[in-house]
């Protein structure tokens, strides 16, 4: 049965009456509750999902588990299944794409750009499950090992929990999903309540087109603290993989000390402008880096050092680039910014925003809250770094500006955080940048990028509280298998 996202809802892009199951051990599943979902833009009702209990874990995890033990996934069938997700996703850009601006308020032209990272996502998780291989073991390099052969084997670690946040509604559930199947393991996924219509055509995608084994996915709509506790406590989890804020994240850590707990968490990533570096360039780079979805990335730019030198043009330049960001309807074509996933998100964010100019910022654009209830993109300028703009993630539309004099001053500043997921300078000095390379305490460092840059098969991951993990589908499997060594006695 083919998959589609046009229905008779009378809501572009979303079939509401058809997304009310989910996938659970082969059946669709409604469960007794449900989860209202409504678009954050204009506060329009999407559709509802079911609200689960911990029963549906144990259903889940289960069948999860007899799946593995009765129908393990070659490597080949693995890659074919990848390949034929990454194709159709591609096929069907434009289907995933209103969904995603629908649910999540993701201009349409970024969530465009989210589809095409999804299918690639998959296609480097087919290239994994393809490689994927142990290696053999020198034993006779050693008197006791003479006359025995021994290699390593890749396995898959067993079942797969997964919780995936709102902001990145299927690309991050492909981060998650990917890998899994690459590495011959099936998933329990938890998608966040105010972005799962994504993740669920997304399953029903797999199981019903790609030949995913239905056992091998299952997907529990709900609370967190009711599904997702139930997939943490669960002992037959054998890993967990989670994106989302640190204070859920490391909580989820504790609970689960014999577990796996991969975490991919927040930050309030740095950028530094050097003034031999081509700050025009990282200008017209951080109008999308610090704003795009409204903020609401991890490595979305947050704090910009300045030095002193070229302070007064880059703020001239920002305010002018900041103040042209086409703000309004996700599934407008013009618009780069829409509103934050909810009123609250929104009004914390301008609550920080006065908290900053109460304390001494300039607000040079931007801060104000327009008649369509959407928060402008803000800039903020002479920014300390004991604001809360600075010292915390915004997760919204705020670049803070801060001068500096001394470059050491300015990477001191930048690794004065909580957080050390991804780090970015602009210099065209290269001890310099190797400086920053060195110096800088994040998980990756950008010369000439701005932070907010990433690839999909990269290895992403943060420091302290931003995690400690790192994504891309080569790394991630190697989390989810285990290395099983293998001895003959010739």
């Amino acid at each position: 049965m083919a998959t589609t996202l046009d229905g008779t809802s009378g809501i572009p892009g979303i079939d509401a009456t058809a997304i009310t199951s989910v996938p659970i051990d082969g059946e669709a599943v409604t469960g007794d509750a449900k989860v209202e979902v409504r678009a954050p833009y204009d506060g329009q009702v999407l559709g509802s999902v079911p609200s689960l209990t911990a029963a549906h874990v144990d259903r889940a995890v289960a069948a999860a588990q007899r799946s593995l033990r009765e129908n393990p996934l070659p490597q080949w069938r693995r890659a074919e299944i990848l390949d034929r997700a990454a194709a159709l996703i591609a096929e069907r850009q434009e289907e995933f794409a209103r969904c995603i601006a629908l649910e999540a308020a993701k201009p349409i032209r970024t969530a465009r750009a989210e589809a095409q990272r999804a299918a690639s996502t998959f296609a480097f998780s087919a290239a994994v499950a393809r490689q994927l291989a142990g290696e053999v073991v020198p034993l006779e390099a050693s008197a006791a090992g003479e006359g025995k052969l021994a290699f390593t084997m890749r396995v898959p670690v067993g079942v797969v929990g997964a919780i995936s946040p709102f902001n990145f509604p299927l690309n991050l559930v492909a981060h998650k999903l990917g890998p899994a199947i690459a590495a011959g393991c099936p998933v329990v996924l938890k998608p966040a309540s105010q972005t799962p219509f994504s993740a669920i055509l997304l399953a029903r995608l797999l199981i019903e087109e790609c030949g995913l084994p239905a056992g091998y996915l299952h997907v529990v709509t709900g609370s967190g603290s009711v599904v997702g506790n139930a997939i943490v406590d669960h002992p037959d989890v054998a890993l967990i993989t989670f994106t989302g804020s640190p204070e859920v994240g490391w909580s989820i850590r504790s609970r689960a000390p014999r577990k796996r707990v991969g975490l991919e968490l927040g930050n309030n990533a740095p950028l530094i402008l050097e003034a031999d570096g081509d700050w025009r360039t990282a200008v017209a780079k951080v109008k999308i880096a610090g704003f795009s979805h409204a903020g609401q990335s991890c490595i979305s730019t947050q704090r910009v050092f300045v030095h002193a030198s070229i302070a007064d043009e880059v703020i001239e330049a920002l305010t002018t680039a900041v103040e042209s960001i086409v703000v309004g309807d996700p599934l407008d074509e013009a618009t780069d910014v829409s509103s934050l996933i909810s009123v609250g998100e929104r009004d914390r964010v301008a609550a920080w925003v006065s908290e900053a100019r109460d304390q001494g910022a300039r607000v040079a654009a931007g801060g104000v809250v327009g008649n369509d209830g959407v928060l402008r993109p803000t800039l903020v300028v002479d920014a300390t770094p004991s604001m809360r703009i600075c010292s915390q993630e915004v997760f919204g539309p705020v670049v803070a500006v801060t001068r500096y004099d001394d470059f050491a001053d300015a990477l001191a500043m930048a690794n004065d955080t909580r957080y050390g997921l991804q780090a970015g300078v602009f210099t065209s000095d290269v001890t310099k940048a190797l400086t920053a390379a060195r110096t800088l305490d994040f998980g990756g460092v950008l010369i000439n990028e701005v932070p907010t840059w990433r690839a999909d098969q990269q290895p992403y991951g943060g420091l302290r509280d931003s995690g400690n993990t790192r994504e891309g589908p080569a790394w991630s499997v190697r989390e989810m298998t285990d290395e099983r060594l293998i001895i003959f006695n010739g």
